[in-house]
């Protein structure tokens, strides 16, 4: 991977290359997400939603480790206030700082993503994950429960009865029953994850970035909506998109039988 750009933080690293971002957030094996990571994950989502030129987000693990484990609260806080209890989970999410990203988020599962692991896989929009991993929300085995989205974006995604399944014995899972149910879209072949999941991403940001973005609203809204709703809102934005430079250059590219170049506006 050609490398255009690289930030440095404390606890991830975000490069860039042909307008995608990839972070890799340093977990070491079996500790969970902390405080430090936590707002390093908040800052670099703003830093790639306030940069125009990234057109896709590539989260991935150091080496061979994601994200297993949960951070739990302390027990001075957890002996407090619930305005304490309330401001000490919301330090700690991150999931959807990554999800209401309006680029298109892929998630490179490269290690067990197991409770708080888990939630930030959830928030991306596609999950290609190594064929050797385990998945699993395992917080009632200790008692627990999630409190970064991973109830309520599992059922979404797999539906009520396999998350009902998972939820409540706290059993995990390989890559491929994951694949099966649709809680992730790709199983890579060993040792390609990243090549693959660069490849994937490569071939979205071929497309149009502002209609990429359009689409990922269109979709995730539309879930919540009628669907004489989502079809309205399907037909405002592809209006708005008839009318940028991007439109004009995929209809010129086309008639000309070259590969279009999107600029973004």
């Amino acid at each position: 991977m050609s490398i255009d750009n690289q930030e440095n933080f404390n606890q991830l690293t975000m490069s860039t290359t042909n307008h995608i971002a990839v972070v890799t957030i340093n977990c070491p094996p079996n500790v969970p997400l902390d405080l430090k990571q936590a707002s390093e994950i908040r800052a670099v989502c703003q830093f790639i939603e306030d940069d125009s030129e990234i057109q896709l987000a590539l989260f991935r693990g150091t080496g061979n480790h994601f994200c297993s484990g949960r951070l739990l609260m302390p027990e001075e806080i957890a002996k407090g206030t619930l305005r304490e209890q309330t401001e000490w989970i919301e330090t700690m999410q991150v999931a959807d700082y990554i999800a209401k990203l309006s680029i298109p988020v892929v998630i490179a599962i490269n290690g067990n993503a197991i409770d708080h692991g888990l939630e930030l896989a959830l928030s991306g929009d596609i999950r290609i994950a190594d064929p050797d991993i385990q998945l699993g929300l395992t917080d009632i085995k200790h008692g627990v429960m999630g409190w970064d989205g991973g109830t309520q974006r599992l059922p979404r995604l797999v539906g009520q009865s396999w998350a009902n399944d998972l939820v409540l014995t706290g059993r995990t899972i390989s890559a491929q029953e994951a694949l099966n149910i649709g809680l992730v879209n790709r199983v890579s072949l060993p040792g390609n994850l990243i090549d693959e999941s660069l490849s994937l991403a490569e071939s979205i940001t071929e497309g149009g970035p502002i209609a990429s973005k359009y689409l990922k609203e269109i979709m995730y809204k539309g879930m919540d909506m009628t669907l004489p709703q989502g079809l309205a809102l399907e037909a405002d934005l592809n209006v708005i998109l008839q009318s940028t430079k991007d439109r004009a250059e995929g209809i010129s590219s086309f008639l000309q039988k070259r590969k279009p170049l999107y600029n973004g506006e």
